[in-house]
């Protein structure tokens, strides 16, 4: 599955480097070409159908304009003690009313790599290669990396 893409909007456009090919759409002045495809806030479900929390953000590809990895938050009160995943777009095998379906089970999710949105080097290709690989997916071949 492609994730949905995305269009500039009005105002200038910088070139992207290797090191910000994936950037957070709430980052960018980017919007999706449908904004019905927008995914953020919606409840995310393991493929057994359990909740596993909901989508914060969504990271794209700068330069094909796709979305490449939802992030997931879990857990936690009033943002405090949350957890946060990503997942690649390619996991998603359902869209229903304000619920994205996963095809891994919630251990598979609760378990990729440490990503910390405060912390993490998220700019190196590895970082994304190693999330592409723990879902069992081909390493990321686009533009800019």
């Amino acid at each position: 599955m492609t994730g949905p893409a995305a269009h500039p909007s009005p105002g200038p456009q910088r070139a992207s480097t290797a090191h910000d090919a994936l950037v957070r759409l709430g980052d960018t002045d980017l919007t999706l070409v449908d904004p019905a495809q927008d995914l953020r806030q919606h409840t995310v479900t393991d493929l057994n159908g359990r909740d596993i929390g909901h989508v914060s953000a969504l990271f794209i590809d700068r330069e094909e304009r796709r979305v490449r990895f939802l992030q997931v938050q879990a857990g936690g009160f009033l943002g405090l003690g949350a957890r946060t995943f990503l997942v690649p777009v390619e996991d998603v095998t359902s869209l229903r009313p304000l619920t994205v379906q996963l095809g891994h089970p919630l251990d598979t999710v609760t378990s990729a790599p440490a990503y910390d949105p405060e912390l993490t080097d998220w700019h190196d290709a590895a970082f994304w290669n190693a999330q592409y690989s723990h879902y069992g997916y081909p390493a990321m071949t686009w533009p800019g990396y």
